[in-house]
C-alpha cells in the first residue's frame, strides 16, 4: 500500500469517527420524531457523513481527517472541486468503488495512490501537502 493511500485511509477513518459522534447527537433528537429504524441505521449516518464531507471539501479542499494527515483533494487542474465533482466522488466511493476493488485489487491504486476509482470518476486528485 502506497504512503498516500495509508494517509487517505487514516484520514477517512478520522472522518468516520467524527461523523459517528455527530450522528449520535443527531439521532438523540431524531428518535423522538422518527420511529423508522431504517432511517436511523442507513439514512442518518449517510446524510451526516456526506454533509460534513461536502461542506469541508467545498470550503477548504480538506476534511478534518485529511487535514490531520496532510493531504488535500483538488481537481486535476489544481483548483477546488465543484459541487458536482464532490457529489460524484462521494456517491461513487460509497457504491461502485467497492466492486472496483473486488474486481481488480492490483489496479485499484492508480498514480501512487493519488487517484482511486472514485477520484478518477469525479476528475479529482489527492495531493500530499505535508511532503511526507
Amino acid at each position: 500500500m502506497n504512503s498516500i493511500t495509508k494517509k487517505r485511509l487514516s484520514g477517512y477513518l478520522i472522518d468516520v469517527a467524527i461523523s459517528t459522534a455527530v450522528t449520535a447527537g443527531v439521532e438523540y433528537f431524531l428518535r423522538k420524531k422518527v420511529k423508522n429504524e431504517a432511517v436511523h441505521a442507513l439514512v442518518t449516518p449517510t446524510v451526516v457523513l456526506w454533509g460534513l464531507e461536502y461542506v469541508q471539501l467545498r470550503q477548504c479542499r480538506q476534511t478534518l481527517g485529511y487535514k490531520a494527515m496532510g493531504i488535500t483533494v483538488e481537481n486535476k487542474e489544481g483548483g477546488g472541486l465543484s459541487d458536482k465533482q464532490i457529489l460524484k466522488r462521494m456517491a461513487y466511493r460509497d457504491t461502485v468503488s467497492t466492486f472496483d476493488y473486488l474486481k481488480n485489487r492490483k489496479a485499484f491504486e492508480g498514480e501512487t495512490g493519488e487517484v482511486l476509482p472514485h477520484d478518477r470518476y469525479a476528475g479529482a486528485v489527492v495531493r500530499d501537502v505535508a511532503g511526507n
